[in-house]
């Protein structure tokens, strides 16, 4: 059998009996171990000679190459497909094959990849053993540089390796020797080729470059177990340099130095946000503080102290802080001596109701606020300024007399630089005229007496210069301190002497303050307009109020967008002791709140939630419970009777003197309970608040918008409109007592005892009484007693004295009586008539 006979064919065999391209079939070998068979073509290479000369002799075949590192083994020869195998059991023995094959390759694989890389190792030893002769070398030459001049270069120098490349190369298809497989950490611009990239270079390729067809797999480079293997990846290079890279660099590195932070740590903290801004691991400050003996986990909350001993041990600075460092305290900022300048002085009026305080500040200002006032009295602070004839500036603080105003003239004497006392020459002292003496002494401020209405018959300044003495207030007249002036609003008499005597009040008070700085302000009233929205009207302190500035006043925030005067004119800026409106609140402040401009909005956000939070905590926080103190709160809570309201006034003032008026009526059985309180007009929150609870709704000067007025008729809300401060306590006082019901009081008519009982019908049992005081009626409520022991609480049903029916029974004489509603009597009990008399309550 010939050899073509053993050779597969493509497609089908050739007719010529001479072949000159044969097939052949050859095995691939993946590097993820897979396998793949593929029928190539053998092509026999032709000789031609020089005519006339006799056939030459085929060239010597090349000297064998140097036994590689890892010779391919021979392919262990197929096992003959045994008779009668089905197909089945064919694929299935292919399949093992295929495997062991695989299998087989793998392991090659590996181990050739293993021995490159202790070649490569080695490699890179003895090119750095070479480095470092080299370098020595060449310093040796660099120090006879000057006395001789440079040596020719040696192959084992550096310099040598690229003529050492070629010689190699040149010498690479005479020998066929592969030179060695090079390798280096760094990457040069451009890799040179190695000398075995041309191991395969054909002798007639005169170019010495790659062959056109070597793209071709032949049976030759099939066959070439050495040229088919698995070369190492770009990446797996990279990697390689890289893990270099970081072992060189990691050999040569020096310990970090240990960076000392500042450390802001709060009252309490977690001690993940600890680790944090110490930039540690969590886990060790969990550590250190089980070493102190504290078992605790990485969210729980620590104290300051705790935190202090953590950052100390981890070697940083502690920065103490707490809560309260976020809030503005304006007593920590005092200004410099050299920046304050005169301003002018703060006078607030105070004194009784009717007394003549809003007529007197009308006097001097030349204006009619009486005649706008609901009642003719003053609800409201006013807050003025007026210019005299001299040009000096004084600022008025009008303050409400009515009783229910306390807090009102107390926040006016809190503000203010001087007072007037305003009396009537007609009236005298009254409760209000003494409550604003003692608002004075506690504010520590200087008093003026001014006695007014000195246009009227009555009027007698002695009267009032004595009873003044009983309050400790001595004026010049009596050779006492406090200045005093007769004035009548009406005839504009004694008006220059109060204003001479104020302006030298002021001088000796010698009254200054810094414009050039952020403004503080006091709240002096706050309302909520339809239109402007959230008002307030603040005095300044010092610094100038401009347009624009960003403010935190009391739990709200904002920035300035509009100022008014007491005249209604907008102005850009408003300096120390002038009274403005503010447009531009977030909210509707509190009276006496400090207004405070601040640097930004984050800050001024920042403050006004801290103190919000604040005000929540202090607002819900609870006394601690006890069994006692649970039971007594029940008990008082099923025996007090509440009386539930819905206040909303103009200004935030009138709502705090409502409340507290409404507070004051409260006593033991039956008490108001404040729902809700604001300012501003009604609004369909109150009225379901006001439904839903059964409560009425009060008005202070203000009105229902459209929707509420409609929700209101409606729910038949009962609603009530109020302009007057005493007419709505005296309103709310009436209603109270109904609610409360009639008050009940005994009064005992007589008593009796039981001598004996006799039955009386067949359920009934009638009582024989010997009358011992008073009387008895029939139809009186009574009671049965017992040693002293009530019981039962009844009715006499039937009274007869021997049969006959008789309405009354005196002292001393004897008779029968049937109770209704009870037959427990015995003889010897007591029995104690008493009638009932019902009164109206008042409050």
């Amino acid at each position: 059998m010939s050899d073509s006979e053993n050779k597969p064919t493509l497609g089908r065999k050739p007719l010529g009996l001479k072949k000159s391209v044969e097939a052949g079939q050859v095995q691939q070998t993946f590097s993820h171990g897979r396998t793949n068979k593929v029928v190539v073509e053998v092509k026999r290479r032709k000789l031609i000679g020089k005519p006339g000369v006799a056939e030459a002799a085929p060239p010597p075949p090349p000297p064998p190459p140097p036994a590689p590192a890892a010779p391919a083994p021979k392919p262990a020869p197929k096992p003959s497909a045994p008779a009668g195998e089905t197909p089945q059991e064919r694929v299935a023995r292919l399949q093992r094959e295929a495997e062991e094959a695989r299998l087989a390759v793998l392991a090659e694989q590996t181990e050739r990849e293993a021995e490159e890389r202790l070649r490569a190792q080695e490699e890179e030893r003895r090119r750095a053993e070479e480095n470092r002769k080299a370098e020595a070398e060449a310093a040796a030459q660099a120090e006879q540089a000057a006395a001789a001049p440079a040596p020719t270069p040696t192959p084992d120098e550096p310099a040598a390796e690229q003529p050492a490349a070629e010689a190699s190369e040149e010498a690479a298809p005479r020998t066929g020797a592969p030179a060695p497989r090079r390798f280096t950490p760094v990457a040069p611009p451009k890799r040179p080729e190695p000398a075995a990239a041309k191991k395969n270079v054909h002798p007639r390729d005169k170019s010495g470059g790659e062959r056109r067809h070597a793209g071709k797999l032949t049976v030759s480079k099939a066959l070439n177990e050495d040229e088919g293997a698995r070369a190492r990846s770009l990446a797996a290079l990279k990697r390689a340099r890289e893990k270099e890279r970081r072992a060189h660099f990691a050999g040569q590195s020096q310990p970090r130095e240990k960076q000392v932070r500042d450390v802001v740590v709060p009252e309490a903290i977690t001690v993940q946000e600890l680790a944090n801004r110490m930039a540690e691991k969590g886990g060790d400050l969990v550590k250190a503080l089980f070493k102190m003996g504290m078992v605790v986990t990485i969210n729980q909350t620590i104290d300051q102290d705790t935190a202090e001993l953590l950052v100390e041990e981890f070697g940083h600075n502690i920065t103490r802080v707490s809560e309260s460092d976020v809030d503005i305290v304006a007593s920590d900022d005092v200004d410099a001596e050299d920046t304050l300048k005169p301003r002018p002085p703060v006078v607030t009026i105070m004194g009784h109701v009717d007394h003549g305080k809003t007529s007197l500040l009308d006097a001097l200002r030349g204006t009619d606020v009486v005649r706008s006032e609901a009642g003719g009295i003053t609800q409201h602070i006013g807050a003025y300024q007026i210019k005299t004839k001299g040009g000096d500036l004084i600022t008025f603080l009008d303050t409400p007399g009515h009783e229910a105003f306390t807090e009102m003239r107390q926040r006016g004497a809190n503000v203010t630089d001087i007072v007037i006392l305003v009396v009537a020459g007609d009236d005298g002292l009254m409760p209000q005229t003494i409550e604003a003496i003692n608002h004075t002494k506690a504010a520590g401020v200087p008093m003026i007496v001014a006695i007014t209405k000195s246009d009227k018959p009555e009027f007698n300044p002695q009267k009032i210069r004595e009873r003044l003495l009983e309050h400790e207030v001595i004026v010049e007249a009596m050779s006492g301190d406090v200045q005093d002036v007769e004035v009548s609003a009406k005839t504009g008499a004694g008006l220059d002497q109060l204003i001479e005597k104020i302006l030298l009040q002021a001088e000796l008070l010698e009254l200054k303050a810094n414009p050039d700085r952020a403004a503080e302000a006091t709240v002096i009233e706050a309302k909520l307009d339809k239109g402007k929205g959230p008002l307030a009207t603040v005095l300044i302190n010092r610094g100038t109020l401009k347009v624009g500035d960003i403010l935190v006043v009391g739990t709200h925030s904002g920035r300035v967008r509009a100022m008014l005067d007491d005249k209604g004119r907008q102005i850009k800026a408003a300096p120390p002791a002038l009274p403005v409106e503010v447009l531009g609140l977030g909210g509707v402040p509190m009276a006496g709140d400090t207004l405070t401009v601040v640097e930004s909005e984050a800050r001024a956000r920042e403050v006004a939630a801290f103190r919000q939070e604040r005000a929540t905590a202090k607002r819900t926080t609870q006394a601690p419970a006890s069994l006692d103190t649970m039971f007594s709160a029940l008990s008082a809570k099923q025996n007090v009777i509440e009386y539930p309201v819905v206040i909303r006034s103009d200004v935030q003032g009138s709502t705090e003197a409502i409340v507290n008026a409404l507070n004051k009526l409260s006593n033991d059985e039956i008490k108001v309970k404040v729902l809700q309180s604001g300012v501003g007009a009604i609004t369909e929150s109150d009225v379901t608040l006001a439904q839903a609870s059964g409560a009425p709704i009060i008005g202070f000067n203000v009105r229902p918008n459209a929707k509420a007025r409609e929700l209101i008729e409606r729910q038949k809300v009962h609603l009530k409109y109020f302009d007057v401060i005493y007419h709505l306590t005296d309103e709310v006082a009436k209603e109270m007592a109904g609610i409360w019901g009639p008050e009940r009081i005994e009064n005992v008519v007589g008593r009796a005892e039981v001598k004996e009982v006799f039955p009386a019908g067949k359920r009934d049992k009638a009582a024989g009484l010997l009358v011992l005081e008073g009387g008895i009626k029939k139809g009186l409520f009574a009671r049965l007693t017992r040693d002293d022991v009530i019981v039962s609480k009844t009715t006499i049903a039937s009274l007869r004295r021997f049969k006959d029916d008789v309405p009354e029974v005196r002292a001393g004489l004897e008779c029968g009586v049937v109770l209704a509603d009870t037959n427990d009597i015995k003889p010897g009990d007591h029995l104690e008539v008493f009638e009932v008399e019902e009164r109206e309550r008042t409050l």
